[in-house]
């Protein structure tokens, strides 16, 4: 399940990065894509030259190639990976990423990094039970940083006991779990889900719109995808993109995304529409950018049609529909209206605030569904947002 996925795998300075080129060569061997950033001590355990062999991609060690005077785009990476490994991750580098320091590529990258992060520990054994490391390592656990437990056996102090790293077999098996979660429901249904806002033009260079990114509609299409769906993501237009696995149409206005929907829904077993579609457009365009006067502008504006409404009353009694309300007032009424008049499965729920809705990295959702199930999240992040959405949807049979 590693095919295609890419693996940044950081390595720091120990005995144990002696491992690291076998590692990369089963990862390789798995699939995988592997991009190496080491840390300056990293190399008197391991070459450059070795790691970019294995790996088949230039090894890292500092932001700038003295040679080419290339920039080693930190965030790019960081963007660009399904996965962060650090191993082996000694004491040093553990406490600079509980502290979030950054002083060198590596450090960089990871506070870079959106996608999951998996630290594996190697240190002797008196060090790996100092109270300073369990704390950070239980600190960057709090933070969504998984570890992976350090093994017994014998230590280059001549010692034996806990400390070496976990051998490059078992951290390629957990990163394999990880892609190939246990059976769902999802699993290879077809999903098509709507993310973003629609822009309604009013000239060439006008338009009205609303603050919607897409994250929590990309979100949901990623974990999707994780649990064996295949998912086609119809995105209004946004800065944010969804990893290379998902099918993506992109949209500008209400009237596109409904074509596109109507398009491809009937092939599908339904759909997750999270997309902020305006509800209105101007109804004559200017040609031309409207010139500003002293006097008032006045724009006639006609409903768009309403996507959600119109593909969940023509569903097959197999398809399910999701929807989400944003709101402001009466949100729990006016949701419950929105998931009765739309004939929809179930609805998601959140309300516009400075940690909620557009904008905000963060959410919190109440979801109804039309047996009078609901389910009420505490405050966290859209990833986990979105984990809970399809958990709950998948508890509650829907898919069908």
């Amino acid at each position: 399940m590693l095919n295609k996925r890419k693996i940044l795998l950081g390595v720091t300075g120990g005995i144990a990065a002696y491992k690291t080129p076998e590692l990369v060569r089963l990862l390789r061997k798995a699939g995988a894509e592997v991009q190496v950033i080491c840390t300056p001590s990293a190399l008197q355990f391991v070459t450059l030259h070795t790691l970019t062999v294995v790996s088949e991609r230039p090894a890292l060690v500092d932001f700038f190639d003295e040679e080419s005077g290339n920039w080693n785009h930190h965030v790019e990476m960081g963007l660009w990976a399904d996965a962060m490994v650090i191993a082996p991750c000694g004491s040093n580098t553990l406490g600079k990423m509980a502290q979030g320091l950054c002083d060198n590529l590596l450090l960089t990258t990871f506070l870079s990094a959106r996608c999951p992060v998996w630290v594996a520990p190697a240190m002797d054994l008196d060090m790996y039970k100092q109270s300073a490391v369990r704390e950070n390592l239980t600190l960057l656990e709090s933070r969504d940083v998984r570890v992976i437990d350090a093994e017994e056996g014998p230590l280059a102090s001549g010692l034996e006991g806990k400390g070496r790293m976990a051998e490059p077999e078992n951290i390629v098996t957990v990163l394999s779990e990880f892609f190939n979660p246990p059976y769902s429901q999802w699993n290879n249904k077809k999903v098509l889900v709507t993310a973003g806002p629609t822009y309604e033009h009013i000239d060439p260079v006008r338009f009205i719109g609303n603050h919607s990114t897409g994250a929590m509609g990309i979100e949901i299409a990623e974990r999707l995808e994780e649990l064996g769906a295949s998912v086609h993501l119809v995105l209004g237009p946004t800065h944010l993109s969804p990893n290379e696995r998902i099918e993506v149409s992109k949209v500008t206005t209400a009237e596109e995304m409904f074509e596109v929907c109507k398009r491809h829904f009937p092939n599908y077993d339904g759909g997750i529409f999270s997309a902020a579609v305006a509800d209105y457009k101007p109804k004559n365009a200017s040609n031309q950018k409207i010139k500003k006067t002293e006097s008032d502008l006045n724009i006639d504006l006609v409903p768009n049609k309403d996507i959600l409404r119109e593909l969940s009353l023509s569903k097959r009694d197999n398809q399910f529909t999701v929807g989400f309300a944003l709101e402001t007032e009466d949100a729990e009424g006016n949701a419950l209206k929105k998931l009765k008049n739309k004939n929809l499965d179930a609805i998601v729920l959140n309300t516009v605030g400075e940690t909620t809705g557009f904008k905000s990295a963060t959410n919190k959702v109440k979801i109804f569904d039309k047996k009078g199930r609901r389910f009420d999240s505490e405050l966290k992040s859209k990833t986990e947002i979105a984990f809970d959405i399809i958990q709950t949807l998948d508890e509650w049979g829907i898919p069908k």
